[in-house]
């Protein structure tokens, strides 16, 4: 059996480091989250890795992530952020980053940019070449519809880049109209250098009373799109307090992929976090 990875989980420190998005509306959110409170959750579900993901577009949020996993064995990797939008920065950025041995991803926050083609701007497109050159992947925070559509073209301008799609670019569960997020999901799939991750889907679907049966259908598109190999689970923790803790986040997930082969779900629960990420 693939050891159990979870692919997406946060920490911030509002003390330390800035996080201009997170809001006291935002409510059990704004505050601290850091490893000691998550360190129990894993071990009870049976987590061995982690993969520590962005929350600020800045170094010092990068920089407070390599620290934290210089102190904890389970993060296996980082996901930081460089400034695309100068890629002679983000050389300079990824040849200090790459230093460190657990620094595998980069990504910023797009969703928070007020122009939704920011990512597919010149410039960044420059600084993403630089990201595939140095193996580096890049994570896309695609929020359906507005920003799931550059995909394929980042695929096209760029290659060698390998791709990672958060959240499954949150698939409009709630409303159950799947077949457009579909639609542009099969066009990403296409490319054989994106992923995508089983991830915030429990905030996508926004009730209290979800269950793994509320995620299934969107799982299963996904998987007949992408495959169980292009395809890695997350708890989008802390997030996903907002609609459940971390043991409903992960026994739901197992229960909506209860149906599928062994072989898919250790793919799913470990298997492609493994290779993606080289953990």
């Amino acid at each position: 059996m693939a050891p159990r990875i979870d692919t997406h989980q946060h920490f911030w420190n509002l003390a330390k480091v800035e996080y201009p998005w997170l809001k006291p509306e935002f409510g059990p959110l704004y505050r601290t989250y850091e490893p000691a409170e998550l360190q129990p959750q894993l071990r009870a579900a049976g987590i061995e890795k982690t993969v520590l993901v962005q929350s600020a577009n800045s170094a010092e949020d990068t920089v407070a992530m390599l620290t934290q996993a210089d102190l904890c064995d389970w993060i296996g990797a980082v996901v930081g952020w460089v400034p695309l939008l100068d890629p002679e920065a983000t050389q300079r950025a990824l040849e200090r980053y790459t230093r460190h041995p657990k620094f595998r991803g980069v990504r910023h926050l797009i969703h928070d940019e007020p122009d939704p083609d920011w990512v597919v701007q010149e410039r960044v497109i420059e600084g993403l070449k630089v990201l595939a050159a140095f193996g580096v992947p890049y994570e896309v925070v695609a929020i359906y519809p507005k920003h799931l559509g550059h995909v394929p073209t980042l695929a096209e301008k760029v290659p060698g880049l390998t791709l990672i799609i958060d959240h499954l670019a949150k698939p409009p569960i709630k409303d159950g109209q799947l077949d457009g997020w579909a639609r542009m999901m099969q066009a990403a799939a296409a490319y054989p250098q994106v992923h995508a991750k089983v991830s915030g889907l429990n905030t996508a679907a926004d009730w209290d009373t979800w269950t793994g049966a509320d995620l299934r259908l969107a799982i299963d598109l996904a998987l007949a799109q992408f495959g169980a190999g292009r395809l890695m689970f997350g708890s989008d923790w802390p997030v996903c307090v907002l609609a459940g803790d971390y043991a409903k986040v992960w026994a739901e997930t197992n229960k909506a992929i209860a149906g599928y082969s062994q072989a898919d779900r250790d793919a799913i629960l470990g298997g492609t976090a493994q290779r993606v990420y080289h953990l």
